[in-house]
């Protein structure tokens, strides 16, 4: 297996709607959760500057990104076994 088929079949695996979808509900959870935790105090006392709003939304980057890696290995690892 040439390393760009292996990377297009990682990219076949991350972009299915299953893992998009479960990434964006994982995302969104987490994200809520983290940002409150990292930024609510300044979101309450409406003190948030433009570069605090784009640290919230990478927080909500971050558990996407791992639920979608943790899905794409597992599903690898899934149809490897079953080869």
């Amino acid at each position: 297996m040439s390393t760009q088929t292996g990377k297009s079949k990682l990219l076949a695996i991350a972009t299915r709607a299953d893992v998009v979808s479960r990434a964006i509900r994982i995302a969104l959870i987490v994200g809520c959760i983290l940002a409150a935790i990292n930024h609510g105090d300044r979101i309450l006392l409406q003190e948030m500057r433009y570069l605090d709003w784009i640290k919230v939304v990478l927080t909500f980057g971050v558990p996407y990104c791992v639920s979608t890696i943790s899905s794409v290995l597992a599903i690898r690892k899934e149809t490897s076994k079953t080869l």
